[in-house]
């Protein structure tokens, strides 16, 4: 088995070590795992692609590969140049430092990389490490992802829906922000959504007089709707949620084709 792992917080987070270990073991001793990864972070970029710019792209040592773009701009650089004739298998994206469930979702790299890979036809998992009280004073704040992930990823793709749509499926786990012995289980859920919790803006000056905004996080330990993803992690539940790129609301269409009759 051939897999291709990523991430948005760079080729030296800690998550990514992680991940490769998930990753070693479900190949198993006869298969490979290839890294590209980004040089530098790549937080918050979602499904952006490096269109009007050429990306350097450096090995760093066998089957491992740093690239000066996004995620998705690893996913190609690893399907079309760094794989070769050989496409992987599998595509694995984080662990990211922090959730990816709820509204996270939209802007987030490490799902932007598995979007990238179901487009181009190859399954793929994003997956999150949800942070927060109870993961702070942890020596290893990866606990949960590091002991829980391979067993988890293996059932999934074991269980691999088959999908041969336009937009494939892919899919974003996000592992609780407990310690790995008060983990729960795993539950599907559909994607929540945090009420009164936005992302926004922050002033600051430089000692010059010129003016910066930093952006800032909304409250992460609001709970969604309940079953919904970022719910059941802080519940103590891993959540699973199938995804694909399709952006149309479905629901709405004849509705609207009847107004604009």
């Amino acid at each position: 088995m051939r897999i291709l792992i990523t991430n948005d917080d760079g080729i030296n987070a800690p998550g990514l070590a992680v991940l490769h270990e998930i990753a070693t073991e479900l190949a198993g001793p006869d298969g490979e795992v290839w890294t590209v990864a980004p040089a530098f972070e790549q937080s918050g970029v979602g499904h952006c692609i490096s269109y009007s710019r050429p990306m350097m792209i450096a090995q760093l040592a066998p089957r491992r590969f740093a690239a000066e773009g996004s995620p998705a701009d690893c996913v190609l650089a690893g399907i079309y140049d760094v794989m070769g004739d050989h496409r992987p298998d599998l595509v694995l994206s984080g662990v990211n430092r922090g959730n990816n469930s709820a509204e996270n979702a939209l802007y987030s790299g490490t799902l932007g990389g598995a979007m990238e890979a179901a487009l181009q036809g190859i399954p793929a998992i994003a997956l999150s490490q949800f942070m927060g009280p109870a993961t702070n004073d942890l020596d290893d704040i990866f606990e949960a992802s590091r002991v829980h992930g391979a067993a988890l990823v293996r059932k999934l793709w074991e269980n691999w829906l088959c999908d041969d749509g336009a937009y494939r499926l892919f899919y974003n786990i996000n592992f609780p922000p407990v310690a790995a012995a008060d983990v729960k289980g795993h539950k599907v859920a559909p994607q929540g959504y945090r009420h009164d919790s936005f992302f926004s803006v922050e002033a600051a000056h430089a000692p010059s007089g010129r003016k910066f905004l930093w952006v800032k996080g909304g409250q992460q330990q609001t709970p969604t709707a309940a079953g919904t993803d970022a719910a059941v992690n802080l519940e103590g539940y891993i959540s699973v949620t199938p995804m694909r790129a399709d952006l149309t609301a479905h629901d709405h269409l004849r509705e609207l084709e009847a107004r604009l009759a």
